[in-house]
């Protein structure tokens, strides 16, 4: 800031001037320096600005080392589902809730992102955040991947209208099919447990702060992203590999 280097030196320069730094008292340096600012307020919008700034740039450079850090728990937890191409060459992590009306709003989103490009995958981390019925929603769709019903949970889970409970949810498994007294008893398995622990302890050390979440490569998404912004991520992956 040229502006605020030019002030500053100018403060130094009224107490060389005045008097040696010795011979000034607290409060008369205290003066000198309220004087200057009131003679230059812009002093104060300056500085701010470049906490500010510097800020951010140490906020993202923790980012950057949390997710250097987590990155194959991240992209490659076998206890993750993948939905898309689990084969693809782009990776993308979505944390969100049944209960989440942003997660609702991308939800067409994010499949319009893997049915337009065949080389993405999706990997669906359940955070719960919403209250005990988004917990059971949450548990019971990572149990239903043992009857091989994951995405048709999950599809019908976001599009339901209402709230997801235990009600929904067992009227859900029922239209598709399932045993239900199966889900109820893998809702309870250790991998169901793991897989929500390990979201909350991602989600802590990467400081998000709601859901939906996303993950691009080194860049953290949070909010409800529209279809055109995750295509522009996706390929500044590309672009960058």
């Amino acid at each position: 800031m040229i502006r605020f280097a030019t002030s500053t030196a100018l403060a130094l320069c009224l107490v060389a001037t005045s008097a040696s730094a010795e011979d000034l008292s607290r409060a008369q340096m205290q003066e000198l320096v309220l004087e200057t600012i009131r003679e230059n307020p812009e002093i104060v919008m300056e500085a701010l600005q470049t906490l500010q700034a510097r800020k951010e740039e140490a906020d993202a450079a923790q980012a950057q080392s949390v997710l250097s850090a987590n990155r194959a728990v991240l992209e490659r937890d076998p206890n993750a589902p993948v939905l898309g191409n689990p084969d693809g060459d782009v990776t993308v992590v979505e944390f969100f809730d049944y209960n989440c009306g942003y997660c609702r709003r991308t939800f067409d989103d994010v499949h319009a992102l893997i049915r337009d490009d065949t080389n993405v995958r999706v990997v669906m981390r359940e955070w719960p955040i919403l209250g005990e019925e988004s917990v059971y929603a949450a548990r019971a769709a990572l149990a239903s991947r043992s009857q091989g019903k994951y995405e048709a949970f999950h599809n019908a889970l976001m599009r339901n209208e209402g709230r997801a409970n235990e009600a929904s949810v067992i009227r859900i498994a029922e239209e598709l099919g399932m045993d239900i007294e199966q889900l109820k008893q893998d809702m309870d398995a250790p991998e169901v447990v793991a897989h929500i622990q390990t979201s909350m302890q991602l989600t802590r050390a990467l400081d998000l702060n709601g859901t939906p979440a996303f993950i691009f490569g080194d860049q953290i998404a949070p909010g409800a992203i529209e279809l055109d912004q995750m295509k522009d991520l996706v390929a500044q992956i590309r672009d960058a590999g």
